[in-house]
């Protein structure tokens, strides 16, 4: 953050009301009623060059403020017996700034400093229709706004130097992503600003902004103005983890899951993509894997739909990282290239795999060391972004000790089993490499095989438990919290195996939204170690999901993580994050999911959200 051009002073106090959530780092609310006007407009009349996903976030804003319908979660549901809304002051613009002088357009001419305002998006609170939301994910100008190329000044003609784009700044390595933002709302009805360093920021703001309303009869309001909120996030690395190859997701689910992800903060999508129970990805220069691979004709998503997926999620700040899991999970493969994979649907699985069917590529082989290297380097081509995971976890030895391809290519080689794997991680991580990506790993990369000689920019995902953390880090890689003891979101559901009447989930117990909460980020690491934490991120393996358990087996327990990795260890009122506190806001924000459209599970009774703290445990 640009601390000269945000910084400002605030009181350690907030409203216990408040529903912001994540809940800003920084944040002083008062006690005052405030209402949009009818006239209310979002104004960036001060930016020169908007890209179109600004254009477009403005936009969903405004579709938001106008269309949520959101009533306070209190008795009665209103703004309080005292509150008289006539009365209150009218808020009628919020001003949007970039305050990075790197970003402002230049003129053509050498020179020539002069800020000249072309096409400012203003969009008003009474022009909104009611296809508002359909016209701008089409990926159309809304509301017919040009884009700025060419403008006149003192009768000359100058180059816009348009900002960089949401999914630009989304498309960045994680560190450098500036997400910071300030947003300034009076409560005497004067102009309401939001000032950033980057579009990403003004996208977290607006964000913040549109949480701050409720509905009663025509009015939308807030009785917690005035607003001051400095704003970024503690950690860099907000994810959620989709499986769509133990059951199939259609694109709406997908993306409904990611516009979730953007009301709360979240930034990163893990999208495990293929595994041995189907390969559903439709990539042109390998048809045989989804012709053969796939659940059905019906059940793949072709390169179109990566890019459109990847498109709407960058647009929203949420950066898509692929996984294609080497050398397990590849049993789907059998079907096109049987002769890559070593012991297909081998029996009893329980021997060979961690769940059915076992198989693995034969990674002591040229031949499939060359076909990964082009499998990774056909599905990079879809993705911006920095990062991309070749998974690496739950390798069975006893498959390979088996399998007579393998053993006879170690012998003749010399190699031993670790040796073969190193070279075949490194030999196809190379394609990553070159193509500016970052690799991602599960934990046993680099706990379980000895040295690898990983890239030292490859980011590991720690998951078999919280307490594996320490070790990762001691070894100097990045890290990922992904802990099944804490954020595994399938777990405790009972056993998906046949046969087994009295299983229960090898994870269990079922993880509450507060078990997650209650995670520490940095505990039993060093201050230097601390520093390799990149954040974290909750996981839904779809072994007993589809998309009609979807959002309610997601939501909203999954934004436990997103604020506890947005917000840190202090939140604005100077204390440690507890649940007690974050209950009636969680509340809220499934109340907001489910205005969106978003089937977010209750956490409680209606009686206990509309009184907060009357059912909490004494």
């Amino acid at each position: 953050m640009k601390e000269s051009a945000l910084i400002l002073v605030f009181a350690c106090f907030f409203s216990i009301t408040n529903a912001l959530w994540p809940i800003p780092r920084h944040l002083q609310s008062g006690s005052t009623a405030l209402t949009l006007a009818n006239e209310f407009r979002i104004d960036t009349s001060s930016i020169h060059g908007v890209p179109q996903d600004l254009y477009d976030a403005v936009g969903r804003t405004m579709t938001v403020l106008k269309h949520d319908h959101m009533q306070r979660l209190v008795v009665g549901r209103g703004p309080g017996d005292d509150v008289d809304l006539g009365r209150a002051q009218r808020l009628k613009r919020l001003a949007l700034e970039i305050i990075s002088n790197t970003n402002h357009n230049r003129s053509m001419n050498e020179g020539d400093g002069n800020r000249v305002m072309v096409n400012p998006l203003v969009i008003h609170h009474d022009h909104l229709l009611e296809n508002t939301e359909n016209d701008i994910d089409s990926g159309g100008t809304p509301y017919g706004f040009p884009h700025c190329e060419i403008y006149e000044h003192d009768g000359q003609l100058h180059k816009c130097n348009h900002l960089q784009s949401i999914a630009a700044n989304t498309a960045l390595p994680a560190e450098e992503r500036d997400e910071s933002y300030t947003l300034t709302v009076p409560s005497d009805g004067s102009e309401a600003r939001l000032r950033a360093n980057t579009t990403l920021g003004l996208l977290r703001g607006l964000t913040t902004f549109s949480q701050m309303w409720y509905t009663w009869d025509n009015w939308t309001y807030t009785v917690e103005a005035p607003f001051e909120i400095l704003d970024e996030p503690y950690y860099k690395w907000r994810g959620l983890l989709l499986d769509t190859a133990r059951n199939f997701f259609p694109i709406g689910d997908i993306k409904r899951t990611i516009s979730a992800m953007e009301l709360t903060k979240m930034n990163i999508f893990h999208w495990h993509i293929v595994d041995s129970q189907s390969f559903p990805l439709n990539l042109p220069d390998f048809p045989e894997l989804v012709a053969k691979g796939a659940y059905s004709s019906s059940k793949q998503y072709s390169t179109k739909d990566l890019d459109d997926v990847i498109s709407f999620a960058a647009a929203r700040g949420v950066d898509v990282m692929l996984e294609i899991d080497t050398p397990g999970h590849t049993a789907a493969i059998h079907h096109s290239h049987p002769e890559y994979i070593a012991c297909f649907e081998k029996t009893p699985w329980t021997t060979y795999a961690n769940e059915p069917p076992a198989g693995q590529l034969r990674l002591t082989e040229p031949t499939v060391v060359n076909f990964t290297q082009r499998l990774f380097s056909s599905t990079i081509k879809h993705t911006p972004g920095k990062y991309f995971s070749t998974g690496g976890d739950e390798i069975n030895r006893r498959c390979y000790e088996e399998d007579p391809v393998v053993n006879k290519t170690l012998t003749e080689s010399g190699k031993t089993f670790e040796q073969a794997l190193a070279t075949f991680t490194n030999r196809t991580h190379e394609v990553l490499v070159k193509a500016g990506k970052k690799p991602v790993v599960w934990q046993e990369m680099v706990l379980d095989h000895g040295d690898l000689g990983l890239h030292k920019d490859t980011v590991v995902l720690v998951w078999i438990s919280s307490a594996d953390a320490k070790a990762v880090v001691e070894k100097g890689f990045k890290i990922v919290h992904a802990p099944s003891d804490y954020f595994y979101l399938d777990c405790g559901h009972g056993a998906w195996v046949g046969a087994f009447p009295d299983g229960n989930s090898w994870c269990d117990p079922f993880k509450t939204w507060q078990k997650a909460y209650s995670f520490d980020p940095l505990a039993n690491l060093t201050t230097t170690q601390s520093t390799l934490v990149l954040g974290g991120q909750q996981l839904l393996w779809a072994e007993q999901s589809d998309p009609f358990t979807l959002d309610s087996t997601l939501w909203p327990r999954a934004a436990a993580s997103a604020e506890l990795f947005w917000t840190g260890p202090t939140h604005p009122n100077g204390q440690k994050p507890n649940v007690k506190e974050a209950l009636p806001r969680l509340h809220d924000l499934r109340g907001r999911m489910v205005q969106r459209g978003i089937q977010a599970v209750a956490l409680q009774p209606e009686y206990c959200a509309l009184r907060p703290h009357a059912c909490d445990l004494v």
